[in-house]
């Protein structure tokens, strides 16, 4: 134990001169607490982090990205220390690669001048909100005269026609996605080198597998993760997944009805158990259970589990994700009464706001951690 202190206080010393030359703080902290960490090597079979620091003995800017967005954040390895706080040291992983992460998002961002959308996050998702909401409710009022038209059997399209919803929300849907893509294609080549262009198929296969099962939100031991304390729970994985599938039914509903559409010309609106309906109303639960579940426990979360300053990020895109669904199944259950049109406008207020905010937003995590996991899957396959 003396050896190891003596090597992990050295490793302490040489991560302390290193951050010296590191210009940006919230690099050098991380610089600092991953030559600790791999002097000591206790959490090495935590998750694909630790496996990933020890295949380096310097730590660039880029690895240090590459490794804050492999960080899922379960908070295992904070509670294994014995060198975090209040110890000198002062290792906290999972604080000082959600710093990162958050700079991670700024840094890439494209337009490069949107990337100061995250560092008031709240409030952008706010303001869009609102912006959506006045668009659609004066759009309305334009279109229709009133908010409170009488009853139309649920045709969406006697409020608004399609083609004005398909040209508004496939920019809308366009622009995020160029800007996503641009977004990861910069964090990509920043992180792999050009021996790394190239992806096999099991490496492929292995980083799908582990983002569709959220294999690291286990904890390193499929216990789950800390929140307000030590204890372990899979209530944050599960949580992510009601999220993740909720919102992939949802998208599927959406493709299905756009199928329907254009390739055998059934118009909207379908049946209750239709197939865009049914896979519509079960992404509409899941989005209404995960984003709940997950509000719930960032207000109860430890501090020392993430970056305060992120808070207000995580929270104003789980609130709009939970109002996009309420405010979804409202309109399902009330499409055939007076209240549709004003209904169908405060949803798609709300889904307007968050196409537009998606690459400035919490949703560019899940983009990138993908990135992460997929070049770890690469990498563990070099020799």
């Amino acid at each position: 134990m003396q050896q190891l202190n003596l090597l992990v206080a050295q490793a302490k010393s040489l991560g302390a001169n290193v951050g010296e030359f590191t210009l940006d703080p919230a690099i050098g902290e991380v610089e600092r607490i991953m030559h600790i960490c791999n002097a000591c090597r206790y959490c090495e079979g935590f998750c694909a982090v630790f496996p990933a620091m020890t295949r380096r003995l310097t730590f660039n800017p880029s690895d240090i990205h590459y490794l804050a967005n492999l960080c899922h954040n379960c908070g295992a390895c904070l509670h294994a220390c014995q060198y975090a706080p209040p110890h000198e040291f002062g290792v906290n992983v999972p604080q000082a690669m959600a710093v990162v992460r958050r700079e991670t998002y700024i840094e890439y961002a494209w337009p490069k001048y949107l990337g100061v959308l995250y560092q008031s996050n709240g409030v952008t998702l706010a303001l869009a909100s609102s912006l959506g909401l006045i668009f659609f409710l004066v759009l309305t009022l334009i279109v229709n005269g009133t908010l409170l038209s009488p009853a139309l059997n649920g045709n969406f399209y006697a409020v608004f026609s399609h083609n004005t919803l398909a040209y508004l929300f496939s920019a809308a849907f366009l622009f995020a996605g160029l800007a996503l893509g641009i977004g990861v294609i910069r964090f990509w080549r920043r992180i792999s080198p050009s021996v790394m262009t190239s992806a096999s198929w099991p490496a492929s296969i292995e980083a799908a597998h582990d983002a569709l099962t959220l294999k690291y939100l286990g904890g390193g031991h499929g216990e789950g993760c800390n929140n307000e304390d030590d204890r372990f729970s899979l209530w944050r994985k599960r949580f992510h997944h009601y999220t993740f599938y909720g919102f992939l039914l949802c998208f599927a509903a959406t493709s299905v009805a756009t199928f329907y559409h254009y390739v055998f010309g059934w118009q909207a609106p379908y049946a209750l158990l239709s197939v865009p309906v049914i896979l519509g109303t079960l992404g509409g639960i899941g989005l209404v259970i995960g984003p709940s579940g997950l509000l719930y426990l960032n207000f109860t979360r430890a501090e020392q589990h993430g970056d305060a300053a992120q808070k207000p990020m995580d929270r104003g895109f789980i609130l709009l994700l939970l109002l996009i669904s309420i405010s979804g199944l409202l309109l399902l259950a009330y499409r055939d009464t007076a209240a549709m049109a004003i209904l169908l406008a405060v949803h798609l207020g709300f889904v307007m706001a968050f196409f537009l905010t998606m690459p400035y937003s919490k949703f560019a995590h899940g983009i990138y951690r993908v990135a992460a996991l997929l070049k770890n899957s690469i990498e563990k396959r070099q020799v």
